[in-house]
């Protein structure tokens, strides 16, 4: 399987006081150490960078995103995203654009999600998203 780490996740797993027992995080883990294929956007490492303050988190989640590939959104991604955007609305859930465009890569690039933000799960309701369960 092929995961997209999105921000939620890698926040708790650079944090040091991040709560013991999530599942999303253990998956991330396990999956990076298994070589297993994960990938991000540019969108995900600006939001890390931008969260976390100095130079040692800064140098950490360059170090680590270092190994991990990078997709970038197309022109049709864009469009799409939109498109997903407008048709959630219609159907009472609200998502920020730039969720809109990370879940739109994922649907794009038939990536599962790994996530712990929840309106991902509402997005994934009314769009072919799918969403990383823990079994």
């Amino acid at each position: 399987m092929s995961l997209f780490a999105e921000t939620s996740v890698w926040s708790l797993a650079f944090r040091r006081d991040s709560p013991d027992g999530v599942p999303e995080v253990a998956a991330l883990i396990q999956a990076l150490g298994e070589r297993d294929f994960v990938l991000s956007t540019g969108l995900v490492l600006q939001e890390l960078l931008q969260g976390f303050a100095g130079p040692k988190a800064h140098d950490l989640i360059l170090d680590r995103f270092s190994a991990i590939t990078f997709i970038g959104p197309s022109r049709d991604d864009h469009v799409h995203a939109a498109e997903l955007k407008n048709h959630c609305r219609r159907n009472g859930v609200q998502i920020a654009t730039v969720d809109a465009l990370l879940a739109q890569l994922c649907i794009s690039h038939d990536l599962t999600m790994l996530t712990t933000d929840r309106d991902f799960v509402h997005v994934a309701r009314h769009s072919p998203l799918r969403i990383w369960r823990h079994e």
